[in-house]
């Protein structure tokens, strides 16, 4: 016997909140649904079944897309990732998928035996072994919910554009407020731990003693020199997206290196426009901040990989390997190289 719960197709305010705050990062990885089979409407037996994962707003986007409609709903176990995610995890997988027809009682259905699965979850599934253990014919649906209408409405036929991933300005942008979120703690982190060493070899280069006035000078020198690391991540992660298809170059972290270089261009310029010594500049000055903050650009572009249809698992793991030390290096150069200036320039307070 089937065990189905209802589920509206229509969004709450709760819904639209916690799609919002999901979009920011906030409770992710708490934002589920509880596994099992839903009636969407009033589904009879001869009505399709939808399988996706129990990310929450996975589920949401699917009744929403499906509104009007009577089906059903079968949500697998995936630990609250989305179905892509899930698929390439093992979760969204072959075994879920039949033991939670088996525990739901939906192998007791009569009529259309037909599973309708996102295509991306498709690396997951074997439509042939879920077939031969559960008499389930498997179809793989379009990428993108919304296409679900015309898609049932053609006899589940999806065109060429409904398979085609795309990766849209406003798919990109979609992005970045989670990504933004999640830069704030470790940036701050790292700037605070640079600071505090550049303080400290500013108070030893320096003949006074170590008084609250001092230690407060030091660690504003200290933290004026390594402050451009903040606009340099946040800008990287604001302006990377949506810039991607314009920066030169096929792998990610060379066009993150690329935006890195024109950002502190920019940032060095504007700051010799703003002390009120335009053309005075020194680019020996510069180098350091070029070496310090287009390897923080060019690893935050590089992360940007698992969010991108662009990628291949083994194509980003070469990326990587290629990458990584050079922006670990630059790093590490660009650091010392500031350190060593506070030590020996900055030591007079």
């Amino acid at each position: 016997m089937m065990r189905a719960k209802p589920l509206s197709d229509s969004w709450t305010w709760k819904d639209y909140w916690g799609a919002f705050k999901v979009r920011w990062g906030i409770g992710r990885s708490s934002y589920t649904m509880e596994p099992g089979l839903y009636a969407l409407g009033t589904p009879t037996e001869e009505d399709l079944v939808f399988v996706t994962a129990n990310y929450k707003l996975s589920v949401d986007h699917l009744r929403k897309a499906l509104k009007g409609r009577n089906v059903w709903i079968l949500v697998l176990d995936t630990k609250g990732i989305n179905v892509w995610c899930a698929a390439g995890k093992g979760t969204f997988g072959t075994i879920e998928l039949i033991q939670r027809i088996e525990t739901t009682g939906l192998r007791e259905k009569k009529g259309k035996k037909i599973l309708i699965l996102p295509q991306l979850g498709a690396p997951g599934v074997s439509a042939h072994e879920v077939e031969r253990a559960t008499g389930f014919r498997v179809i793989y649906g379009p990428i993108r919910a919304k296409d679900l209408p015309n898609f049932l409405d053609s006899g589940l036929k999806a065109t060429e554009e409904m398979r085609q991933v795309t990766f849209s300005f406003t798919e990109r942008i979609v992005l970045i407020p989670v990504e933004l979120v999640g830069l704030i703690k470790p940036s701050l982190l790292l700037v605070s731990l640079l600071t505090f060493v550049g303080a400290l070899l500013v108070l030893g280069s320096s003949t006074l003693h170590a008084t609250p006035t001092s230690i407060g000078k030091s660690l504003w020198v200290s933290f004026r020199a390594f402050l451009p690391i903040l606009p340099a991540a946040f800008l990287g992660v604001l302006l990377f997206p949506p810039l991607l298809p314009m920066l030169p170059g096929r792998a990610f972290s060379f066009k993150g290196a690329v935006l890195g270089l024109l950002g502190t261009g920019i940032y060095l310029i504007g700051a010799q426009i703003l002390a009120g010594t335009p053309g005075h500049f020194s680019t020996f000055q510069g180098v350091p901040y070029l070496l310090l903050l287009a390897p923080i650009v060019s690893f935050l572009a590089l992360n940007f990989t698992g969010s991108t249809p662009f990628t291949s698992l083994s194509g980003v793991l070469k990326e990587t390997r290629i990458a990584l030390p050079f922006q670990t290096g630059g790093f590490l150069v660009g650091t010392l190289w500031l350190w060593i200036d506070l030590f020996v320039n900055k030591g007079v307070l």
